[in-house]
């Protein structure tokens, strides 16, 4: 398999897997934070479009010239392995410019893949190009070419799959816990489910269990 039909490949895997995460959280629920220290499930996209968009951007304009040469020394890194673990927790880095704008669950995942489908066609239209000769410095991983760089998109979205994935998860949690107390009528956020624990259900709701 080529370097880039492997990365056309993991490209479109997780994405796939992102979404069917996604998918599992409400409408209700996807601007909401699990968290005041947490994203929203909208706040992940916004930031996964950001980041997407960004290195692809700038890969049009910089294979418009030609590359420099860049010592060996210059082109270590760490492994794309360390951004799937979320071994180590990073702040978004300056470089990553917030341009894409909250909406609701369906248009902020239809722009999803509509950044996806734009990254896919550049890899498409250069393909005969050796995009290796590329590249630019990580805040964190140190230098990628561009190859590793697209296949980062992918890594840094298995990395924000967990978040979205979690964020399910706890969302799932709650709603059997307001089921299971017979608060048909609750409406608080995620948050609010560490609270509800004090709340009994009423003895109406009893009445009719």
């Amino acid at each position: 398999m080529s370097k880039l039909q492997s990365i056309f490949e993991k490209l479109a895997s997780t994405q796939a897997e992102f979404l069917r995460s996604a998918d599992a959280i409400g409408t209700r629920q996807w601007l909401q934070q699990a968290k005041p220290d947490c994203w929203s499930a909208g706040e992940v996209v916004g930031h996964l479009c950001d980041v997407e968009r960004g290195v692809r951007g700038y890969a049009d304009r910089l294979i418009r010239k030609a590359p420099m040469p860049i010592p060996i020394y210059k082109r270590l890194h760490f492994p794309l392995a360390l951004v799937e673990s979320r071994v180590l927790k990073r702040k978004v880095p300056a470089i990553v410019t917030p341009s894409t704008e909250l909406g609701d669950k369906e248009t902020m995942l239809a722009q999803l893949r509509g950044v996806r489908e734009r990254t896919l066609a550049f890899l498409q239209e250069t393909q005969h190009r050796d995009l290796s000769a590329y590249g630019r410095r990580h805040p964190f991983l140190g230098r990628l070419n561009f190859y590793r760089w697209f296949a980062f998109i992918a890594a840094h979205e298995i990395r924000h799959k967990a978040n979205v994935g979690n964020w399910a998860k706890s969302t799932k949690r709650c709603s059997k816990f307001v089921e299971v107390r017979g608060l048909a009528s609750f409406t608080g956020s995620l948050e609010d489910c560490s609270f509800l624990r004090l709340v009994r259900p009423s003895p109406a709701n009893k009445a009719r269990k």
